[in-house]
């Protein structure tokens, strides 16, 4: 198994690479924004030309997005969300018709330089009563649109805000420590039905499993064709973007996420994202600020 990865060298210097069986070997581009400017033909290419191994000693990955990139998600897309969204919800039918329609939902979730990855934290707002994680298979498009690669995306949620307004999905959605995307892509070349893995999660408290659920993309209610050419309508991302599918693994009501929880997720042929939980933005900003120091995912172990 392969991944793309973005990484900073025991010099720091940030570059991309190509990770199989814990060899990295440097592509012939700049930057993650640079590689997805180009058809998914030519990256495979380089992908196939990547150099000569690099020591992976003091070698950190990090988010798989840089410059203009931005996360985006889709919601509503399998019928177990649509579902818990009108429990949660004081106006249940905004989710149904959504579930129904030809246009889908599909929100802003972060831009690059907000996103964490494998081992940093994720926040719950300090303003929220009942926050959930979603995870979700995300698509790393190149800027024609074209998918390049596969990631785990965790859209962690505030559930009782936007419960209580849909108009408050923004606040709900959108906040720093918000958005995690694993590390590793998995290369699109290498997954031959991306409508047929099996998605898992586990929520860990105080070293116990609390809260343990499997779904599989064959139940999505969209295809990832169709999100993608409404995402493209009357919308440009040059240097690539990366677009959540949505989630069909909803922990109950009574089951919100508290400080020091730990969130693991898998996706068959795919990857995985381990996340500890903290309460407010101010944990992640430190992390965010401090990357180059070493807080993210290292190459042999996928975390700190």
């Amino acid at each position: 198994m392969s991944h793309l990865v973005r990484f900073a060298d025991g010099t720091g210097n940030v570059r991309v690479g190509l990770l199989t069986d814990e060899q990295l070997r440097p592509l012939a581009v700049t930057s993650m924004s640079d590689l997805l400017r180009r058809p998914v033909a030519e990256i495979r290419e380089l992908a196939e030309a990547a150099g000569e191994p690099v020591p992976t000693a003091g070698t950190r990955l990090l988010p798989p997005l840089d410059g203009r990139m931005e996360v985006w998600a889709a919601g509503v897309t399998y019928l177990r969300s649509e579902e818990a969204r009108r429990e949660e919800s004081a106006d249940e039918d905004v989710y149904a018709r959504v579930y129904r329609a030809e246009r889908p939902e599909l929100f802003f979730k972060s831009a690059a330089w907000r996103v964490v990855t494998d081992g940093e934290p994720v926040a719950i707002r300090a303003d929220s009563a009942n926050n959930v994680p979603e995870p979700e298979l995300g698509l790393l498009l190149t800027g024609a649109g074209e998918v390049a690669g596969y990631v785990v995306v965790d859209d962690v949620s505030s559930r009782s805000i936007e419960g209580e307004n849909p108009l408050y999905l923004p606040q709900a959605k959108i906040y720093t420590g918000s958005c995690a995307v694993s590390a590793r892509v998995r290369p699109a070349w290498e997954v031959p039905d991306p409508l047929s893995l099996d998605l898992r999660m586990r929520i860990l408290r105080d070293g116990h499993e609390v809260f343990a659920g499997e779904a599989n993309t064959s139940q999505l209610n969209r295809k990832p064709a169709g999100l993608v050419e409404y995402l493209w309508r009357d919308n440009d991302f040059p240097d690539g973007a990366v677009l959540s599918t949505g989630t069909s693994i909803v922990p109950g009501l009574d089951l919100g996420l508290r400080p020091g929880d730990e969130i693991e997720i898998e996706i068959g042929e795919v990857g995985s994202l381990h996340s500890p939980v903290v309460r407010g933005a101010d944990e992640v900003r430190r992390v965010l600020a401090t990357r180059s120091t070493g807080t993210t995912a290292s190459v042999r172990e996928g975390r700190p």
